[in-house]
């Protein structure tokens, strides 16, 4: 039994999705999984298993930033025999070939973070994603008709930055989008020696200033969820 999960071991499934919402695993584990039975609510932080066409598959929030998804991967990979993790979040897109509403796969991650600083590596290290579950999400996509892209992401710890320009030195280095996750989720996989994946429906567009709504970002990414499952279940 972990600190911050609280779950005995069995009742998490060896796939686990991961969106930054706790309502959002909710929402996943009500409308996509049969039998979803809650196994963690500590802080709020909840946590389901279920079976999805059979398989079984678990969903848990992760919180906001790094620190958070840090804290709840680690568990996941380290106290309950977790292989796969596949994060599904939210991102805002640094180019305009890319619009609100697209899903978005990390390839790899940039990050402005000293995350790395726990694995004690003597430069700089480049998270990327796992193979093995890549070829799931292109079979997955393939096989629903769900499209989407993929490429260079930047995990930040900023939130609020104070510039309205900072987001251009990483576009010009075709780092197609922002979010606060993937970096510590990737690099807590290849130490546990995981397979990790994070996938985001843009939210947000730097070039454009479009928006999705609160609701929209709870509820309605539904072919992001659709092509996880799938993904968990190859």
């Amino acid at each position: 039994m972990s600190l911050h999960i609280g779950a005995t071991k069995g009742q998490i499934a060896e796939t686990v999705l991961m969106p930054g919402d706790p309502l959002r695993a909710q929402f996943i584990a009500e409308n996509f999984l049969d039998n979803a039975v809650r196994y963690s609510e500590i802080r709020n932080m909840y946590g389901y298993t279920g079976t999805y066409k059979g398989v079984p598959v678990s969903v848990q929030g992760s919180g906001m930033g790094m620190p958070s998804m840090g804290i709840y991967s680690f568990e996941l990979f380290s106290e309950y025999e977790v292989e796969n993790i596949i994060r599904i979040g939210t991102a805002g897109a640094f180019h305009e070939d890319i619009s609100v509403g697209d899903i978005l796969v990390s390839l790899a991650t940039s990050t402005d973070s000293n995350y790395q600083h726990a694995f004690q590596v003597p430069g700089q290290y480049s998270p990327s994603v796992s193979f093995d579950l890549l070829t799931k999400v292109i079979n997955a996509g393939a096989g629903t008709g769900i499209a989407f892209k993929a490429g260079n992401t930047v995990s930040c710890d900023v939130f609020y930055e104070l510039g309205d320009q900072w987001w251009k030195q990483w576009a010009s280095m075709d780092v197609l989008a922002v979010e606060m996750e993937a970096a510590a989720l990737y690099m807590n996989a290849a130490y546990k020696g995981k397979n990790a994946l994070a996938m985001m429906t843009i939210s947000d567009h730097f070039v454009t200033g479009e928006k999705a709504t609160v609701a929209e970002r709870q509820n309605n990414f539904t072919d992001m969820m659709k092509l996880a499952l799938e993904a968990a279940i190859k």
